[in-house]
């Protein structure tokens, strides 16, 4: 058929049919323009509530949501032994997602035994888009685009008096709409990632030095206290400077990289002493007490020393990752007497705890990755590749030795002496047995012959161990970390799995854990995404091309252009 534009009515008709068809022709245009009109306006609604967009993006459209979630995924019989295993853990995040979609969304999490749901983090629906980019890497691209299509009605707005606790919305929010837009290239996700951005950026103006408030209204943009009052973690202030300033470079937004690099300023001017720094802030800027750890209220504060680095090449955050690091492996690694674990632990005002924290599991894997890619003095290296090792057999044999296969959230270990006090003894004695303390690797143990304890024991379905597995896989090629890293995996498979996901348990060397009613957004943005690009032999995703946030969202390692060193004062 000819354009409506352009038609005329068969010459057979006479004047005045000609006439009635030049009508209905003029009606036809204008109902046909009105009704073009309405489709375009539906199909664009869903992008009406963002502003200020970034001038480069292209309109997406819009379909209805459609779950296409399938109960389970064939396993090729044909396939490697590595791709069987890489299936088997794309299955069981098929499963743990299904139930999410079906029992919880737009929730935050699921409630895995129950079949009920929570919301732990504003509402939002968390699970979702901190498992996006997952989708992503497993090639469920049909369940991402259903994903993408929901992302963009949502309203990162929080109802009443509530506040969004800033830290995990960065890195769950924030960090995995960047990540998934990085691997997708779709405009919508940028688009909200820049919307979720600035409704974030007032939390530093919550404190007078400019570390982040503990949380932040984003409707109204005023700032909250957290469990520590006013205190600002060390961890907090200093884990959001990976999306805030890959958010920088792809919105050209000075503020973005301005605000959190301020903060770092703040934490790089107190001159943490062994470059150690304080676990809690006064919210002036000034380090609050001698608690030293590299576990809750730490941790990922320490790893994005190494990760600003590593993504954008920050030379200031390089010079205190080392530092600290020395710091960190000086003062806070132990060995046990028996089976000489080396293990790492806090101090307050000099003294050792000795507790073991799974948190601090994240440890073995950012040595292992600084060792891999930083240009160190032979000694230096050797010694980090040492401490990634030995620390990552502690953390690898906590679940091992356990009757469920699954390792306990802190372990008391048995005091033993410094790690770095028994290295240079046996260096003196002319490394005696080739095999530094701490790296002695012997079989699983009875209760009574651990050198530790279960002083929490519950698996919180936590991927920092595994994350660390599949670092040393991924940088030794020693095949070993990734059997432990399958090991893990089958016990995790048989003892959590529910009807509605996984759950987490309690009682992990028990005759019959019992599982609690909880399945954390970061079960499938991290614990199975780790297992399932340890067993990936194609590598798509290598260390030396992509930076993985704190909650395991890949940003692409890129560089700042001159203007851009200029813009936003960068040295």
């Amino acid at each position: 058929m000819l354009p409506i534009s352009v038609w005329s009515p068969p010459t057979k008709f006479g004047s005045k049919s000609r006439t009635w068809f030049n009508g209905l022709r003029g009606r036809w245009i204008v109902w046909g323009s009105i009704l073009i009109t309405f489709v375009i306006i539906w199909l664009w609604s869903p992008f009406t509530h963002t502003s200020d967009r970034v001038d480069s993006l292209q309109p997406y459209f819009w379909r209805p949501f459609e779950p296409q979630i399938p109960d389970s995924l064939p396993l090729d019989s044909n396939a490697s032994v590595w791709e069987r295993r890489k299936n088997e853990v794309k299955d069981a995040y098929v499963h743990a997602l299904s139930g999410y979609l079906k029992h919880a969304f737009p929730h935050d999490e699921l409630l895995s035994v129950s079949g009920r749901k929570s919301d732990k983090f504003n509402g939002w629906g968390v699970t979702l888009i901190d498992s996006m980019d997952t989708m992503w890497m497993m090639g469920l691209h049909a369940q991402f685009q259903d994903a993408v299509r929901l992302v963009t009605k949502m309203e990162f707005t929080i109802k009443g008096v509530g506040y969004a606790p800033f830290f995990e919305t960065t890195i769950r929010y924030l960090g995995g709409l960047l990540s998934a837009y990085a691997l997708s290239k779709e405009p919508i996700l940028l688009i909200r990632a820049d919307d979720l951005g600035k409704l974030l950026l007032p939390a530093f103006n919550g404190t007078p030095s400019g570390l982040p408030a503990y949380s932040v209204n984003t409707k109204t943009g005023r700032t909250g206290f957290g469990w520590m009052g006013s205190m600002v973690l060390f961890s907090e202030a200093a884990s959001c400077q990976l999306e805030f300033k890959y958010l920088a470079k792809l919105t050209r937004r000075p503020e973005y990289y301005q605000r959190v690099e301020k903060a770092m300023d703040v934490l790089y001017d107190s001159n943490p002493p062994d470059g150690l720094f304080s676990s809690s802030w006064y919210p002036h800027g000034i380090p609050r007490g001698l608690h030293y750890s590299v576990g809750a209220s730490a941790d990922s504060g320490y790893e994005y020393l190494l990760k600003q680095w590593l993504l954008s090449g920050d030379k200031k955050a390089r010079k205190q990752y080392l530092e600290s690091i020395d710091g960190i492996i000086n003062n806070l690694f132990y060995i046990t007497a028996k089976r000489e674990l080396l293990y790492v632990t806090d101090t307050r005002g000099g003294r050792p705890s000795h507790n073991l924290e799974h948190l601090s599991c994240f440890l073995p894997g950012i040595l292992a990755l600084g060792a891999h890619t930083l240009d160190l003095p032979s000694h230096v290296k050797e010694v980090h590749e040492w401490a990634a090792k030995g620390l990552a057999y502690t953390c690898w044999i906590s679940y091992a030795d356990q009757s469920s296969g699954l390792g306990p959230d802190v372990m008391a270990m048995e005091p033993g002496p410094k790690w770095i006090d028994q290295l240079k003894i046996w260096e003196t004695e002319g490394r005696k047995g080739n095999i530094p303390p701490g790296l002695k690797e012997g079989g699983t143990k009875p209760r009574k012959s651990r050198d530790y304890r279960n002083s929490y024991p519950v698996y919180l379905l936590r991927p920092e161990t595994i994350e660390s597995l599949f670092i040393l896989w991924k940088t030794t090629g020693d095949v070993k970390w990734r059997e432990r890293g399958y090991t893990i995996f089958k016990a995790l498979n048989k003892i959590t799995k529910t009807d509605y996901g996984y759950a987490a348990i309690s009682g992990v060397d028990g005759v019959s854990p019992s599982k609690m009613d909880d399945m954390p957004s970061y079960f499938l943005a991290e614990t199975l995404k780790y297992l399932y690009l340890m067993f990936d032999d194609s590598d798509p995703y290598p260390l030396n091309q992509w930076v993985y946030n704190t909650e395991a969202h890949p940003l692409p390692i890129f560089t700042w252009e001159d203007w851009e060193k200029e813009v936003y004062n960068i040295h």
